[in-house]
């Protein structure tokens, strides 16, 4: 869809543009950025206000925005990106920056973070996966990440004043919790996003690199400590050891009334309610504990970078629009519109007093990204990591079934 045009004057462009633009401060002509971000990523109400205000700041240049569906679309810019006339500006995933500048069709974007976009203070989970070889190919945009929905009603029947802040207070809750009539916890037996942020915790990883080679991690004693609480946690209530979240949607399952907690990201509060409207009002958020009160638990952070191609006709006007998008008064405005995490670590107190946007904030700032290498998406395609999960869950030896899971994930991760 085109929206309404954003103008940037010819001759800031031009000053901007170290190859400089073929037009001299003074001339005329319209240049059009054209930009692909996802379906649903933001309101048209958002995009409006940002049109408006932008175009008040910069008479010149033309936004052609084209939403995309997330279906197919690493076919579609990986097409683009060896094409001559590729988009200005592209939203892709966080975890999929990797995959895009392996081909070397991406502009580096290393001197816009270090001097215009406060680099310094961007999400570990965002930031990480948009640097390759020191070098910087995606900007941040927007996270969302895990907390742990409750509801009210149950913690107070069971006397839970407040909630817990370390994973050992989170078991006995949960415990306290899960009765006959109650689950204390609904999780999934195959919610491996969930399981990345216990091992996180323990200090290991889904995967690591050694000499430009990946290899599974799973087997490691870090990594089987992050599995082993995950085993205690589930066990506080029914939730099926063979089935990852969607199996059945457990949005849908909490809003039976009978669980006290999930763990999912704030938006499903919204499923949750819509489907039994009786709920509202009755439920609450808090980030997932860690190890210690001093912090919350490591998560799993998703979410979108802004990658500009080499080849596209406008790159210097591109940067002008990531800039920005990126820019701390649009990441708010972002924020509360869409209820997601800002690139920032300095902005979470922005949003204290909204508690389901503060409690995913204080997560984010432990979030971390699946493996930086090319090939994850092979891991997930087919992925160990969930029978692994429900091999552990139902009984198996778990150091066996964590090194089958660790070779598969390093056959997988093969260039």
């Amino acid at each position: 869809m085109k929206n309404r045009a954003l103008v940037l004057s010819t001759a800031l462009v031009c000053a901007v543009t170290l190859g400089g633009c073929g037009l001299v401060p003074g001339g005329s002509g319209t240049r059009t950025v054209h930009i692909w971000l996802m379906k649903d990523s933001v309101s048209q109400d958002f995009l409006d206000r940002f049109t408006e205000a932008f175009e008040e700041q910069h008479p010149g240049i033309e936004l052609d925005v084209a939403f995309q569906e997330w279906t197919g679309i690493g076919k579609k810019v990986t097409a683009a990106l060896a094409s001559d006339d590729a988009p200005e500006i592209i939203e892709v995933g966080n975890t999929q920056v990797a995959q895009y500048a392996e081909s070397g069709a991406l502009r580096d974007l290393t001197l816009e973070s270090v001097r215009d976009l406060g680099n310094e203070h961007w999400l570990p989970g965002l930031a990480e996966p948009g640097s390759i070889n020191g070098s910087q190919y995606g900007i941040p945009w927007y996270a969302a990440n895990r907390v742990v929905i409750y509801h009210k009603d149950h913690f107070a029947e069971a006397g839970v004043e407040k909630p817990p802040k370390t994973r050992a207070e989170w078991l006995e809750v949960s415990e306290r919790l899960n009765t006959a009539g109650t689950d204390g916890i609904y999780l999934s037996g195959q919610d491996w996003y969930t399981l990345a942020g216990f091992i996180w915790d323990e200090g290991g990883e889904l995967a690591v690199e050694r000499a430009g080679e990946w290899e599974g991690a799973l087997h490691t004693p870090a990594a089987l400590r992050g599995m082993d609480f995950y085993k205690r946690l589930q066990s506080h209530g029914s939730g099926p050891k063979d089935g990852d979240e969607e199996t059945p949607p457990q949005a849908q399952v909490f809003a039976r009334g009978t669980v006290a907690q999930m763990i999912a990201v704030p938006s499903a509060a919204t499923v949750i309610e819509q489907a039994n409207p009786a709920l509202k009002g009755k439920l609450g958020f808090f980030p997932v504990p860690g190890r210690t009160a001093a912090e919350p638990g490591a998560v799993f952070i998703g979410g979108s970078d802004l990658i500009v191609p080499e080849n596209s006709a406008e790159r210097a006007a591109a940067v002008e629009v990531v800039s920005a998008l990126a820019s701390d008064t649009w990441q708010l405005d972002l924020a509360r519109t869409m209820n997601y995490v800002p690139n920032k670590t300095t902005l979470a107190a922005e949003l204290e007093g909204e508690e389901s946007t503060s409690a995913m904030a204080a997560g984010a700032a432990q979030g971390r990204a699946t493996p930086n290498s090319p090939q994850w998406a092979n891991v997930e395609a087919d992925n160990p990591i969930k029978p692994y999960m429900t091999a552990v869950l139902t009984g198996r030896d778990p150091r066996r079934a964590a090194r089958t899971a660790s070779d598969r994930i390093t056959a997988a991760l093969l260039p």
